[in-house]
């Protein structure tokens, strides 16, 4: 195994992209080396909206944080996004009648959030909290929190959104997952372990949540430590190999792999993820 001192191939690693790799080392190579275009998503669009809105509500006064003001700034988040997403938003909503059957899903993910928090009685320490810390090992994680409480009487809690349903206990790895790195980063970056861990999934009002031990911490970064030295070692062999599952029809990049008969680009030099 490298030295985790060793200059890394890949010098940093994010939630996303780790759990890119586990899915399928060469969906990870497309994404993080090659960076090769995807076909823009309304349901990462509409996450991304659905996020922004909520962001901007809590920069509100308290009692103004209420369900018609998180509605009333749907539309305008609207208009700026599809400003600076217009290609994207051309594509996925070629009539006026398509954009305004997707915002109304939006809304409905909205009032949904006010069925699960009482937002007024919240003020949140920091929210689309960027995080970027390097472990003792030498890997440089980063991410973005949703949302970070902090009580009175000092606990932290994390807490995340998700514009989907709750997955069946038998898949929420990857969420748990995604919510533990960045429990590991704050506690890197604070030293101190998060009281609480919570997933809030508007698609359904579920709400997952966790309340991590150190040793557990410990744990989720010796994993994430794990797979930072499975990419490294992939990135220098040059071996980026596919990974087939059920999630295959949902990528875009089935023309270039080699399970459906595909040749992936060449690599370019030098191969280093950003």
């Amino acid at each position: 195994m490298d030295s985790p001192d060793a200059a890394p191939l890949i010098p940093a690693l994010s939630p996303s992209r780790a759990a890119d790799f586990l899915q399928c080392p060469l969906l990870f190579r497309f994404r993080a080396i090659d960076r090769l275009p995807e076909r823009p998503s309304a349901a990462a669009l509409k996450g991304t909206l659905v996020h922004a809105v909520l962001e901007r509500l809590f920069e509100l006064p308290a009692e103004t944080r209420t369900r018609r003001t998180a509605l009333s700034l749907l539309e305008p988040q609207w208009e700026r996004l599809r400003e600076s997403r217009a290609e994207a938003a051309a594509a996925l909503f070629p009539t006026e009648d398509d954009a305004a059957a997707w915002l109304a899903e939006a809304r409905r993910l909205l009032e949904r959030y006010f069925e699960m928090e009482r937002p007024e009685r919240l003020e949140p320490r920091d929210r689309e909290l960027r995080l970027d810390v390097t472990l003792e090992s030498g890997l440089r994680l980063r991410g973005y929190l949703d949302r970070l409480d902090v009580a009175p009487t000092g606990q932290i809690r994390i807490v995340d959104y998700k514009t989907g349903k709750s997955p069946h206990p038998r898949f929420e790895d990857k969420a748990r997952f995604q919510i533990f790195f960045y429990a590991v980063m704050l506690w890197r970056e604070l030293g101190e372990v998060p009281a609480r861990l919570q997933l809030m999934y508007l698609g359904d009002g579920g709400v997952r949540w966790y309340e991590p031990t150190e040793q557990e911490l410990r744990a989720a970064e010796s994993e994430i430590l794990g797979i930072w030295h499975d990419i490294d070692r992939t990135a220098r062999s040059g071996s980026w190999h596919p990974r087939p599952s059920k999630l295959c029809g949902w990528c875009d990049h089935q023309a270039l792999c080699p399970e459906f008969g595909g040749t992936p680009p060449p690599l370019p030099e030098p191969a280093r993820a950003g």
